[in-house]
């Protein structure tokens, strides 16, 4: 069968590549895309990939060109900016969804956004991002930890686990997160420290540390300012099926 060449875009990454290991083909920020063809529709029909949850997974590593990467590779920021690109250009910036008042959730609208105008989060001053590794110490217990920004690949693993706990009867998706996601605790880089730890954190502590990780999160900003009812309001836009099936296409 003959090789087909697709039409290509280079888009930039929120985190700049900072995250990534020197020898990451992601270093230098930037990821590159191919335009989606109808190979890509067939994939987004699959109502074996929808049931399995995978859907979205399997599109962008059909539509990821960069080699050697993967949409596991990605940290959750930088995934979601591939998947904004992504649906840009397979059927341009304009999204149509339906929106509640953050004021009234009873009353709806349907808005168009243009997705083109969702910005990045600023890296934060100051925060050394390489090497994915950062220092948070906690406020209450003063514990000196460190921690990575999530991957596609772990959050996979992430959800995994809390569906298994689920099977028992609980939710465990705050000290399972906390998990996977501290590297290190007062030194002591042990799986098994780390899981006493989480499960054992004091709230106060948790709260502080997982604001603290959202707020240095590189990532594209999905809220936008909208006018309901005669007022402008904040939300967040949307994800829903139609994200990658418009009504209109």
């Amino acid at each position: 069968m003959s090789e087909h060449k697709f039409p290509t875009e280079v888009i930039d990454l929120p985190s700049r590549g900072k995250v990534y290991s020197k020898d990451s083909p992601l270093k230098d920020g930037k990821i590159e895309l191919k335009y989606m063809t109808t190979r890509e529709e067939d994939i987004l029909m699959s109502e074996n990939l929808i049931k399995k949850g995978v859907v979205i997974e399997k599109l962008l590593d059909s539509l990821i060109v960069t080699k050697g990467v993967n949409q596991d590779d990605l940290i959750l920021g930088d995934k979601n900016a591939v998947l904004v690109a992504s649906r840009i250009l397979a059927y341009g910036p304009e999204y149509t969804a339906e929106v509640a008042n953050p004021k009234n959730v009873d009353e709806k609208v349907q808005h168009s956004f243009d997705l083109t105008k969702c910005p990045f989060k600023e890296l934060v001053e100051g925060v050394d991002y390489s090497n994915n590794s950062f220092d948070f110490q906690t406020p209450v217990g003063k514990n000196k930890l460190k921690f990575k920004l999530i991957t596609g690949r772990e959050e996979k693993l992430i959800e995994k686990d809390i569906e298994r706990t689920k099977k028992y009867g609980f939710n465990a998706e705050v000290t399972t997160r906390l998990r996977y996601t501290i590297t290190e605790v007062d030194g002591d880089s042990k799986p098994e420290t780390i899981n006493s730890f989480s499960q054992n954190m004091l709230a106060r502590d948790s709260v502080a540390l997982r604001n603290y990780i959202n707020n240095i999160s590189p990532d594209i900003d999905l809220t936008s300012e909208i006018e309901i009812g005669g007022e402008a309001v904040s939300v967040s836009i949307p994800l829903t099926v139609e994200f990658f099936w418009p009504k209109s296409i």
